[in-house]
């Protein structure tokens, strides 16, 4: 094996990638009963495998002619490589794009030893039969056609990846304001209940006056519940009947549980209101500093509904269609610290 200039490791670099993803795009598809466009990037390259093939190559160098060590060598280098890139991707996006924790001996999901013993032999075969021809086919292209082949081949893979990328952090987003929506909104529904109760018996004691008052702005607030249910059941039947494409399916899925969204916040929303007119009403001769407290809690849900609304509001389909490529892309990435949200992402886009 000799060496190589930069342009034709560069070379060696997207012809490995390529060969890596029609080897995942393979797999994975077989498994899923479908055709999956397997890997990070839009294009058809798995720079994982590019980079694995890279190190193979550089590490078997002094070993080549012992098959044992390049087993061995090829082995150690791409587990060290696929760890460390794991760990990267995990703390950059949040999301584990490959997990091996089913599988017995791995080490935190990201390397196992059959992966191992994969790499091992894909070393071997790649040292021994598959670069030879690459090599050969590479060496007889003119340096100038290289070098414009590499350029050109760099530029398109880095607007992939950028684009890529962003995708990917717009998933990101989309999982941390989903998971942390979730929690707030369960967090008022639980406290907005203690509170009523407690209301309730605050106000056993009230005038009939006022408790009269109270019955009539309480009716008030369920028929406008009920009146918003109901539309709200109108508008999700007539937009079922307009789910087309696949991509329309999985906008009006979006749609439909921003709606769901919005119904929690409007509920949630008139019950503040509820209870701010219930201490309102309320003799102001009774005024304590729990009266008080509630007064300020209830303002700070105020806040946090209109918060939660304009996040809402911020998560675009556009943003939901990156996220949608990425998991259809990556049918096995798994999110380990927003596990709810990821799995509500892959029923959307219909990801098994």
């Amino acid at each position: 094996m000799q060496e190589y200039d930069l342009s034709q490791w560069v070379l060696f670099f997207f012809l490995y990638s390529f060969l890596g993803w029609i080897w995942e795009s393979c797999y994975v598809s077989v498994r899923k009963h479908r055709w999956v466009n397997r890997g990070f990037m839009h294009g058809p390259m798995l720079p994982l495998y590019g980079s694995g093939a890279m190190v193979v190559l550089i590490v078997t160098i002094p070993v080549r002619d012992n098959i044992l060590l390049v087993f061995l060598m090829g082995m150690i280098g791409a587990t060290i490589l696929e760890y460390f890139t794991g760990i990267t991707m995990e703390r950059l996006f949040h999301v584990r794009y490959w997990d091996y924790r089913n599988l017995k001996f791995n080490v935190r999901g990201y390397i196992c030893p059959l992966a191992s013993l994969c790499w091992g032999v894909f070393s071997i075969l790649m040292v021994k039969v598959v670069h030879i021809p690459f090599e050969h086919m590479v060496l007889l292209i003119p340096v100038t056609i290289a070098d414009i082949l590499a350029f050109v081949l760099t530029i398109a893979a880095a607007v992939d990846f950028t684009q890529s990328f962003n995708e990917a952090m717009d998933m990101k987003r989309i999982l941390v304001q989903l998971e942390a929506s979730k929690e707030q909104i369960q967090k008022m529904q639980e406290r907005l209940k203690d509170a009523s109760e407690e209301m309730q018996d605050r106000l056993k004691d009230a005038s009939e006056g006022v408790q009269e008052r109270l019955k009539r702005a309480s009716e008030g607030v369920q028929e406008r519940l009920e009146d918003s249910y109901l539309l709200y059941e109108e508008r999700k039947e007539m937009k079922a009947a307009e789910k087309q494409t696949r991509k329309e399916l999985y906008l009006a899925k979006i749609e439909e549980q921003r709606s769901e969204r919005k119904e929690q916040l409007t509920q949630l929303s008139e019950k503040v209101e509820a209870l701010l007119r219930t201490v309102r009403l309320e003799n102001e001769a009774q005024e304590s500093e729990s009266k008080g407290n509630w007064r300020k809690e209830l303002a700070q849900m105020r806040s946090n509904i209109l918060s939660e609304r304009r996040k809402l509001g911020s998560r675009t389909d556009r943003n939901y269609v990156n996220a949608m490529r990425q998991l259809r892309r990556n049918p096995t990435a798994v999110s380990d610290k927003f596990k709810n949200a990821m799995e509500e992402l892959k029923k959307n886009a219909e990801v098994k």
